[in-house]
């Protein structure tokens, strides 16, 4: 019983022993990831990890990969790094998504170190790109984080995003001689403060009048991992819905589309870009998209929703398309956020 003593009290640690931080609770948010500039070989990097993730195309490797390396890696990252040239922040020469993330980390510290004190650490990770998952929980084990939550910045799960960046933390433990204690945290899509920011940020930008319709926009994914029993599409759907009832508009409103697909199989459908059109031919020349699926507006949102998918509708005879940015580091949001990291910071600090 003597030597165990010792060896939990650093008053009587060996004098060769290595140094023991003071033990620290770490919060850990993770995002989807950015390339790091638009040019062709950032652009490639960043496409090559995002793209070879099996959660991502689960194609056989001897089947995808000569055509990721061959074909798509030789001209995506050209079209690529032009659409990010349209919304990249010069100013900081990053990407919105990675200036986004960071002030939502900053904000999280704030109010985290104000209810905690110095007992917690915040920091962001990404899940392609940088900062990777692994140096930045190195970072935090290194500084005495014996506990983690874990808190990856999707509303609804789906294996593509929520999974593949738990995965990537799995992975990045195993680095690890002393591996802290992890809680991952659940999706938060039908959290009914987070429907309540949602709503707040719709009336805000509607000035709250009810429009004709309201789009909102989801992350697309095959219609085969619906089958295969991912819950991603059924909590888009109650998203919606407790939107919708939350402002208190009628049936019919909202509609749910899916946006960004990728390759020949058939995604979740209505796509939005196609949906949009036939709104405007029908006769709905004046709407609005949110998209809920998004923590951060990103090249989805502010090039793809406020461009083809803005086209779309207005070549199809559309008049005012309205888009309601995500939302970003609101002070609601980072409310939701920090209600989450409670919820799961039970017992420990």
């Amino acid at each position: 019983m003597k030597d165990l003593r010792q060896a939990d009290n650093p008053s009587v640690k060996p004098s060769a022993h290595p140094t023991v931080k003071t033990p620290l609770t770490g919060i850990l948010i993770a995002n989807l990831g950015t390339p790091e500039g638009t040019d062709y070989w950032s652009m490639r990097r960043y496409l090559n990890e995002f793209l070879s993730d099996r959660r991502v195309i689960d194609l056989p490797r001897w089947k995808w990969q000569p055509i990721l390396q061959g074909i798509i890696l030789t001209k995506r990252p050209f079209s690529s790094g032009a659409n990010y040239k349209t919304i990249w922040n010069e100013e900081k020469g990053e990407s919105p998504l990675m200036t986004i993330t960071r002030d939502q980390t900053a904000a999280l510290r704030e109010k985290a170190q104000a209810e905690w004190g110095d007992r917690v650490m915040v920091d962001f990770c990404m899940r392609y790109g940088k900062p990777s998952t692994s140096e930045v929980l190195d970072r935090m084990v290194k500084a005495g984080c014996r506990r983690i939550v874990f808190l990856p910045l999707y509303p609804q799960y789906a294996g593509a995003t929520s999974a593949t960046a738990n995965d990537q933390l799995f992975r990045a433990l195993m680095e690890q001689t002393w591996q802290p204690a992890v809680r991952t945290a659940e999706p938060y899509f039908d959290r009914p403060d987070y429907i309540d920011a949602l709503a707040a940020s719709v009336e805000r930008k509607l000035e709250g009048k009810v429009p004709a319709k309201l789009v909102a926009s989801y992350h697309g994914m095959p219609q085969r991992y619906l089958m295969q029993g991912d819950p991603y599409h059924c909590q888009c759907q109650k998203t919606s819905r407790l939107l919708r009832e939350r402002l208190g508009w009628p049936e019919g409103v909202i509609d749910t589309t899916f946006q960004s697909v990728f390759g020949r199989e058939e995604w979740l459908k209505p796509y939005t870009v196609d949906h949009v059109a036939d709104l405007a031919r029908q006769g709905h020349t004046d709407i609005a998209v949110i998209s809920p699926a998004f923590a951060a507006d990103c090249i989805e949102t502010l090039e793809e929703i406020n461009g083809e998918i803005r086209e779309s509708f207005e070549h199809a005879g559309g008049e005012t398309f309205t888009y309601i940015p995500c939302l970003n580091d609101d002070p609601a949001h980072i409310d939701v956020m920090m209600n989450v990291i409670r919820d799961n910071l039970g017992g420990w600090v």
